[in-house]
């Protein structure tokens, strides 16, 4: 991953419950790639990771989310697993939070069930989108327009299927952080 996004700062919101390596992986590619990067949750000192079947690695929490502010940000991740977006999406705050990327046309890169809070936003209808496949009906009932594929991309709003997507996603992740905010006139409809 050769796409050097230096002076970019990114928020990777999340809760208790996340995937781990859905975390880890495009945490790793974004601090390689010369980020700055802000671990934001409604947690203040620490998240706690789902490692498949057993809970994994605590992460430090950067921002508390009561202190973050969404415009100081360049883009936004939002990993997956069962718990976390499920947490997140019934969190006006995170709700928000997230909101302001796809308002502003800022890169936001979502995996697995992390699109599961882009559907409490009100802002996906008519977008290309993937995720997970058991959530396929919920981002549909949303307006989204869902695909089976590892990665797909509309108008800097990145998505994929599971952690097998990983190298995909990363790679359309800096991609679309290195091509910066993306022009959202006339974007948004209600479902």
């Amino acid at each position: 991953m050769a796409r050097n996004i230096s002076g970019k700062k990114v928020a990777i919101l999340t809760e208790n419950g996340f995937e781990q390596v859905e975390l880890t992986s495009p945490l790793e590619a974004l601090k390689a790639a010369g980020a700055t990067v802000h671990i934001v949750s409604p947690q203040t000192e620490k998240v706690k990771a789902w490692d498949n079947d057993h809970w994994g690695i605590e992460v430090p929490v950067d921002v508390p989310l009561q202190n973050a502010k969404p415009e100081d940000y360049d883009a936004l991740v939002i990993p997956g697993g069962v718990m976390n977006p499920d947490f997140m999406r019934a969190n006006k705050a995170c709700v928000q939070f997230a909101q302001h990327f796809l308002e502003q046309g800022k890169p936001l890169a979502s995996i697995c069930h992390g699109p599961q809070l882009l559907v409490e936003t009100g802002m996906i209808n008519g977008r290309q989108m993937t995720s997970y496949p058991s959530i396929q009906t919920d981002l549909k009932n949303a307006g989204a327009i869902w695909s089976d594929e590892e990665v797909v991309v509309d108008n800097g709003l990145v998505t994929s299927r599971s952690p097998k997507d990983l190298d995909a996603f990363n790679r359309k992740m800096l991609e679309e952080i290195g091509e910066g905010q993306h022009d959202t006139t006339g974007q948004f409809t209600t479902a």
